[in-house]
């Protein structure tokens, strides 16, 4: 049990870093001006395919992980 609650944050990290990266690494339809307002109705439309779908449920996986690990970091401390 001691060796999780020393390992548990550093899992964390890596998995936030992760997190971050694949966030940013996916393409985004929306440009500063759909932001504030304005019509950018051809970035709803848009079908994942190949790497970028794998990114996607990649960062969905990641996402998941990164919450069950902080639950479980808040179950064993």
């Amino acid at each position: 049990m001691v060796f999780l609650q020393t390992a548990l944050p550093y899992v964390q990290i890596v998995l936030s870093v992760l997190l971050i990266g694949a966030i940013v690494l996916q393409r985004t339809g929306a440009s500063l001006g759909g932001a504030f307002g304005a019509d950018n109705f051809s970035s709803g439309f848009h079908t994942r395919r190949g790497l970028e779908r794998t990114l996607f449920y990649a960062t969905i996986v990641i996402a998941i992980l990164f919450v069950l690990s902080a639950v479980f970091n808040l179950l064993v401390s």
